[in-house]
């Protein structure tokens, strides 16, 4: 074999990979999608996570005098009405160990929406990729609030997310800090192709509460209600109620920002490794204000999409399911577990609201194991 057909039989092997991995990559998107509809989101009227959870309404106004480079949709001083969902994963009650979520959509509207965007608590993610989610759910393994051991020992790099994610008895759902950690696009004006991270923390920079230290493996694991526990099911939701009918649910949306090169070393989509905030700034980006707690059935239907963003701010292309941005990837092509859910209460009715009184330590939405 002469060196010219060689290197053509590279190229047209190393081309064929790639498809073959992106071509896997969709697959697997689509069947986790599908699965999720079929299974969970339509039958049990689920949302994929994050079922116990409490949505208000407001305003989002972008920062009047922006440090970042200059973008169409985050122009200076333009505002949006808005959506914002608190959560707790994945358990019904608000006094156990959990991963707590802000949503927001720049809409007032339970699906649509020109920019929307998810995040958690925790300053690195419990998995990394497409791959490892799959294990990480294969793995949970709950049981009355003990779950993910298997998971943990097998990669310690989960455990050490959970331990930096967990929030055990917060005062707030407004004082958390939360962060997108899978970087999205950003092409602004100028037209250069950059990254970026998003995070949000209360506007009055209150200390966050919440955080536990020193965690072993069991704590980390042990994700239920502590003994004598005074607090109820529902006490997170109940301040966010007192706290949006005072006007003190006010929150400062920031942007972190990194240019993109060739031949970047692909560890910077991984979302176990913080960028440098030294050579990375965070900016802030805009003012959100909830002035309006909405209707339980209003709550319900709210959902967010990684769809709902303008092309300029989506999210990066995927290679294969061991790929850091197949994490979003997979995400985006989860609509139809969405849409699903929304079916689901067309046929089944929307879903009773979580009592005070049920059992605690459960996930199902029935209070049922």
């Amino acid at each position: 074999m002469t060196t010219k057909q060689a290197t053509l039989g590279d190229y047209l092997f190393g081309t064929i990979k790639q498809w073959w991995d992106k071509f896997v990559l969709w697959l697997t998107s689509a069947g986790f999608g599908l699965g999720l509809a079929v299974f969970l989101s339509f039958p049990k009227r689920y949302r994929m996570s994050h079922n116990n959870g409490i949505a208000g309404k407001g305003r989002v106004r972008i920062v009047d005098h922006p440090d970042f480079p200059a973008h169409d949709f985050f122009a200076p001083g333009r505002e949006f009405p808005c959506r914002v969902r608190h959560a707790s994963a994945t358990f019904l009650d608000d006094a156990m160990n959990c991963i707590r979520s802000f949503s927001i959509k720049f809409s007032d509207h339970y699906w649509k929406s020109p920019f929307d965007i998810e995040m958690n608590t925790g300053v690195i993610n419990l998995f990394w990729s497409a791959v490892s989610f799959l294990k990480f759910a294969k793995l949970r393994k709950q049981q009355w609030g003990v779950e993910y051991h298997d998971f943990y020992r097998k990669y310690p790099q989960g455990i050490e997310g959970a331990q930096l994610s967990l929030r055990r008895n917060p005062v707030s759902f407004q004082n958390l800090r939360y962060q997108a950690l899978t970087p999205y696009m950003f092409t602004g004006k100028d037209g250069i192709q950059r990254y970026a991270k998003y995070r949000v923390m209360p506007l009055d920079k209150a200390p966050e509460t919440g955080i536990e230290s020193d965690m072993s493996e069991w704590d980390t694991c042990n994700q239920r209600v502590l003994p004598h526990e005074t607090r109820g099911r529902n006490y997170l939701k109940d301040e966010y109620l007192e706290r949006v009918a005072k006007g003190e649910a006010k929150y400062l949306m920031q942007i972190q920002l990194r240019t993109a090169n060739d031949d970047d070393d692909p560890e910077i989509f991984n979302n176990q490794l913080p960028w440098d905030e030294k050579l990375f700034h965070w900016h802030d980006l805009a003012v959100v204000e909830v002035n309006e707690i909405l209707s339980w059935k209003e709550s319900v239907l709210t959902s967010f999409s990684l769809n709902h963003m303008p092309k300029s701010l989506g999210i990066i292309p995927a290679k294969s399911v061991y790929d850091y941005n197949s994490l979003n990837y997979m995400r985006s092509h989860s609509e139809i577990a969405r849409k699903a859910r929304l079916m689901s209460y067309k046929v089944f009715g929307i879903p009773p609201e979580i009592p005070d009184d049920d059992n605690r330590n459960v996930s199902d939405w029935s209070g049922k194991q």
